[in-house]
């Protein structure tokens, strides 16, 4: 287990309480290989973005560990979690969750400065041109395009070098041309850097960027698909979601 960037081991995570308790995972190990793009994919409850906030310290599991590069989590307070996240971990939502008073500059600089960090010279520049955006360094969310947003929103998450890269949904607000050149660059990052990306899709298209395809059923692990085709991850979706049925 040495190369898994992320384990969760027998996690569970509940809500609620005696009758109104729901079970958004249920006892779950599994990894995510360092260097490697995992998909998650299921029906709807089926436990998937529950899955990325507990592995990636924004939820704590009701039980069960989960480890960050062999860091356990589980005894973590939450400034020491925070720390964490700002230091190892990157984060591309749906929403763009830009600031829009900010520049894409100033976005992308923010979490170095939130940690009291300041950029080395070049390094905010560096990873606009990255997302081919260095000519757009000046402005404000308001005056890109939905996808440049997407974009400044990964060269935000990028600027502390994260172990690993966590995407939930990322391409849910995009249109197809938009959507494939993000998923263009997390593909980038991990064949020219290393690095690891966990990205909740609901898209086979999305899915078919990443080197396998994890499908959740009802909190559990239900399958894997490896070098996932867009068809191959549309037809073991159309079983399952006709299982859940």
């Amino acid at each position: 287990m040495a190369n898994e960037a992320v384990q969760l081991r027998s996690v569970s995570r509940t809500y609620g309480s005696r009758d109104a308790r729901v079970t958004a995972l249920d006892d779950v190990t599994l990894g995510f290989p360092a260097g490697t793009f995992t998909a998650v994919m299921g029906p709807s409850g089926s436990g998937k973005s529950t899955l990325l906030q507990c592995a990636a310290g924004l939820d704590r599991p009701t039980s069960g560990a989960v480890l960050l590069g062999g860091t356990d989590l589980t005894g973590l307070s939450e400034t020491e979690l925070t720390l964490l996240r700002r230091r190892r971990v990157g984060f591309v939502f749906q929403s763009f969750n830009l600031l829009p008073a900010l520049t894409a500059e100033q976005n992308v600089a923010l979490p170095l400065r939130l940690s009291g960090r300041r950029p080395a010279k070049g390094a905010v520049p560096e990873a606009l041109a990255r997302v081919g955006l260095a000519e757009r360094a000046r402005h404000r969310p308001a005056e890109l395009s939905g996808g440049q947003q997407q974009r400044v929103a990964l060269a935000r998450a990028l600027i502390t070098r994260p172990e690993v890269l966590f995407g939930d949904e990322p391409t849910g607000a995009l249109d197809s041309a938009a959507s494939r050149q993000v998923l263009a660059m997390l593909r980038a990052m991990v064949d020219d850097d290393g690095r690891t990306v966990v990205m909740v899709t609901h898209d086979p298209v999305a899915a078919s960027f990443a080197d396998r395809v994890l499908f959740l059923t009802d909190g559990r692990p239900s399958g894997e698909l490896d070098s996932p085709t867009a068809e191959s991850v549309a037809a073991r979706m159309a079983r399952l979601e006709a299982a859940a049925c």
